[in-house]
């Protein structure tokens, strides 16, 4: 356990672009919508939690750190203070979980800029001489060279068909199958160069990095600031079309699709069934939009509502509440978690889990990691899936997975 804990927060005049202030391979963090989010870098505290409690264990040991914290805040909004960045691991057998609170912190949210020092040996901390440097595309490697799945592509169209076996059969409704695909370059990767493509091209996304997973995920688990939530829901999706005529009809095919609206009503239906008993208020739409991705199209559902007790909800609680949803393991919960291990032959990792934030306060922001790599040096894992019921057909399926994919490939496409 780390001694006392001494935290002071800053305002800035400018930030700048966040991701200049990002670190390369030695380490960094970054949760970013847009120009806007927080960077963080350095470890005062490192909190590692594995096994079935490892969301609740997480948040004791924090809970313990800040009980002995001195914090002087000088912005006191969402993000100042004590701050710590966290990435879980979808399955509680799988190991890697972990919340770390960074000794630098530079954050922005509607104007409003900041940045944190924390000293973890009892000094006062000064205030940080900030240095930002923008990492150039020649930092991302040489060409990367796509190295193929766990589970070739036959094999998975075989885990699709006995899935959708297994949903006539009555087992369950829904669950969803992944597929991963090993990138291999001569270079280590560049966590900034991928970030900062991601985020330039999915503004609309949370860009995340964190302990080497890189990502941009469209899909809000929970932002909780105060008593106010959000969560986005996420399942159906469809390709993009080449022009606007075709991108209509395409949406259009999508929010009348039987099957489409059946997955996604099942992943609302999770996030719904969660909240709402926390909630005094909780509003959604009574069918899902469209959510229009660079790549791809979704069928959407946005939650707000008001917390009963935000004393006791804080955000990591309630994402722990909501992993797994039915976008990323299926319904009901424990049997496509189960038909997960039997069928999928991969570990996910960190993949598809919960990936974001969380303050002194209990304010936060979590997203499930998708659209997202592994970094290990020269090595990386990409990751994609595709929700499976009963009208699935395994080659669209595996259709799906693909275009899913290549939101990340071009991030790793030297000529992005």
């Amino acid at each position: 356990m780390t001694s006392r804990l001494r935290v002071r927060t800053w305002p800035l005049d400018d930030a700048g672009d966040l991701l200049d202030h990002l670190p390369g391979a030695a380490g960094g963090f970054a949760w970013l919508q847009g120009a806007d989010g927080l960077v963080g870098w350095g470890e005062a505290v490192r909190l590692t939690a594995d096994g079935p409690d490892r969301f609740s264990t997480a948040r004791t040991e924090f809970a313990a750190v800040l009980a002995s914290t001195e914090t002087g805040d000088e912005v006191e909004v969402p993000g100042t203070g004590a701050v710590a960045f966290g990435s879980f691991t979808f399955d509680a057998r799988s190991a890697g979980s972990a919340l770390v609170v960074p000794t630098v912190l530079v954050g922005r949210r509607a104007g409003t800029a900041w940045v944190t020092a924390v000293s973890a040996d009892g000094s006062v901390p000064e205030r940080p001489t900030l240095a930002p440097g923008r990492a150039s595309a020649d930092a991302a490697a040489d060409r990367p060279r796509y190295a193929g799945s766990s589970m070739p592509d036959v094999h998975w169209l075989e885990a699709v068909a006995a899935a959708v076996d297994r949903i006539h059969a009555g087992e369950l409704d829904k669950v969803v199958l992944a597929r991963d695909h090993a990138v291999w370059s001569r270079a280590p990767f560049d966590p900034r160069v991928l970030a900062r493509r991601l985020n330039r091209r999915f503004p609309g996304c949370s860009t995340f990095v964190v302990d080497g997973l890189v990502g941009a995920t469209p899909e809000l688990l929970v932002r909780r600031f105060g008593d106010e939530i959000e969560s986005l829901a996420l399942a159906g999706t469809a390709r993009r079309g080449v022009d606007v005529e075709e991108d209509e009809r395409i949406g259009e095919e999508l929010l009348a699709s039987t099957k489409d609206r059946w997955e996604h009503e099942l992943a609302a239906g999770t996030v719904a069934e969660v909240l709402a008993p926390r909630c005094t208020t909780l509003e959604h739409p009574d069918g899902p939009e469209l959510l229009r991705l660079d790549n791809v199209m979704h069928l959407a559902t946005r939650f707000r509502g008001r917390l009963a007790d935000p004393g006791r909800d804080t955000a990591l609680h309630l994402a722990a509440a909501l992993h797994p949803t039915a976008a990323v393991g299926g319904v009901p919960r424990d049997r496509a978690v189960a038909l997960i291990r039997e069928l999928e032959g991969m570990d996910r990792g960190r993949y598809a889990a919960p990936v974001g934030w969380i303050d002194a306060t209990g304010d936060g922001e979590w997203g499930i990691a998708l659209r997202c790599a592994e970094l290990s040096g020269a090595r990386a894992r990409l990751f994609a899936g595709a929700g499976i019921v009963a009208d699935s057909l395994p080659e669209d399926e595996l259709e799906e997975t693909r275009v899913k994919l290549r939101a990340m490939q071009s991030a790793f496409d030297a000529d992005a």
